[in-house]
């Protein structure tokens, strides 16, 4: 019998298809509480994105001014102008959030850093679980929305830029992601649940169009009255 990560790998589009694709593009309109309290409201509410499948690299169109991208490489993030020049860049980005408070703001190049490795990680979900490094371990259901959701804890490897390295995935009866709890550490917010929504087929590849996180208690629960982000996508295409 298949494993539960060999499940929802195919119920996603299956790694044949994922290893066939390069690059995927989107555009995403955001919200929430975050943006606002890290001092950058509206910076990147509407944007383009486009990723790198098979290693982590990110980029988002504008930021930092009309014409600029971000070029972010795991540890490595940098501010271009349109025709590619530097206008700012950052090696060890991660080192930059000491200190911070979940009310801190962030420099440009720190917003860029965090939805970066943030919507490579979304995006490559749950695809990533198979490269060198990653481990998986199935976990106890959970009952939620009057459903039962089988759960892996996944451990990221060193080399991966992520939120934090144990991450838990809640996956519904169709092996599709419901749920992601994390913590993200350069917020400084807690434990966050991500709720992923509105299943679209692109490209034979299964992607949630709406993506809600909220504040997680200890307990699991969730305070939904609470907006962290929200993150709608369309546009989509791989490459």
């Amino acid at each position: 019998m298949a494993s539960l990560q060999e499940r929802v790998i195919a119920a996603h589009g299956g790694l044949p298809r994922w290893e066939q694709l390069s690059t995927v593009r989107a555009h995403l309109i955001q919200g929430g509480v975050l943006w606002a309290l890290k001092g950058n409201e509206g910076a990147v509410e509407d944007v383009f994105v486009r990723i790198e499948l098979h290693t982590q690299f990110t980029s988002h169109t504008p930021i930092g001014g009309p014409g600029r991208h971000s070029v972010f490489r795991g540890d490595y993030i940098a501010i271009e102008d349109e025709n590619g020049g530097i206008v700012e860049e950052l090696k060890n980005p991660r080192d930059s959030f000491a200190g911070h408070k979940f009310d801190t703001s962030w420099t440009t190049l720190q917003l860029a850093y965090f939805t970066g490795y943030a919507m490579w990680t979304y995006l490559t979900t749950p695809f990533a679980f198979a490269l060198p490094g990653f481990r998986a371990e199935e976990l106890t259901q959970w009952e939620e929305a009057g459903e039962t959701w089988q759960r892996l804890k996944v451990t990221y490897p060193h080399t991966i830029v992520t939120h934090n390295a144990e991450q838990i995935f809640y996956f519904g009866d169709d092996n599709l992601l419901r749920r992601h709890d994390y913590t993200a550490e350069v917020v400084k917010s807690g434990p966050a649940a991500h709720y992923t929504t509105a299943y679209q087929e692109v490209d034979g590849i299964m992607i949630p169009t709406k993506r809600r996180v909220y504040p997680r208690n200890l307990d699991g629960s969730v305070n939904t009255e609470q907006l962290i982000v929200a993150i709608d996508l369309d546009q989509i295409l791989f490459e």
